[in-house]
């Protein structure tokens, strides 16, 4: 069983050496693959300081079409899983072994890491409000229940990674859209519970007031076009 963790990284100088650090020490068998976004302090220099491998792209292409990347990395290369992991420390990788134990044995086609699973987690009020009104579209959309649309940490079989790397047009994220996308096209979603830390380094790319007023904008609206895209092909 071939399993690539893939870390997509943009400005993430003080973080990434610690993830690495992290997943190094992780007992599972897997093989990383960090991908730098053109970033613009001195994060690839600290990749390269390591034994992993590692993938720079030429200019900043965004934490989407990066993770994309990845994937195709793993699809290309044989992986029969590949886990997505991101690169700001509050990924935890003991949760990895869970994520791959669930899609093995349930023989889904992805699978997410739920930190609304654990019931110690607190979230902010506007991202808490964002996650409540995407798990009611996924709901009414698709009948399925999903509590953390907004996760980052998924595992994807070699089916899901063929679906990802085939999109003609790659959206700027792929939260709730896709997995909405997918459910329609009846691939099965599971999640299991982990535990994530908060950013303590480094700025998210929903911090602000505008930024994330223009991802629930944007977001909702990929969804709506989305279920109406694929109203017809719910069985």
């Amino acid at each position: 069983m071939k399993i690539l963790v893939v870390v997509p990284a943009y400005n993430e100088s003080e973080n990434i050496l610690k993830v690495i650090d992290e997943l190094q020490k992780e007992k599972m068998s897997y093989d990383i693959l960090v991908i730098d976004d053109a970033s613009k302090d001195d994060t690839l220099e600290k990749i390269k300081k390591t034994n992993v491998k590692y993938v720079s792209n030429p200019f900043n292409m965004g934490v989407s079409r990066t993770t994309q990347l990845g994937i195709k990395y793993a699809y290309e290369e044989q992986y029969d899983y590949v886990v997505i992991f991101d690169g700001d420390t509050q990924h935890i990788a003991a949760y990895i072994p869970k994520l791959v134990d669930k899609i093995v044995k349930t023989k889904c086609d992805m699978v997410i890491g739920s930190r609304y699973l654990d019931p110690e987690y607190k979230q902010s009020f506007f991202r808490l409000i964002g996650t409540k009104i995407f798990r009611f579209l996924i709901r009414i959309s698709c009948h399925k229940k999903i509590t953390d649309p907004l996760s980052g940490m998924r595992c994807l079989n070699r089916k899901s990674m063929n679906y990802f790397i085939s999109m003609d047009n790659y959206p700027d994220f792929i939260d709730a859209n896709q997995i909405i996308e997918m459910l329609l096209r009846d691939y099965k979603i599971e999640e299991v519970p982990v535990k994530m830390r908060y950013r303590v380094c480094g700025v998210s790319q929903h911090s602000g007031i505008l930024k994330p007023i223009r991802y629930m904008i944007s977001m909702i609206y990929t969804v709506f076009v989305t279920i109406i895209l694929n109203s017809g092909r719910r069985k």
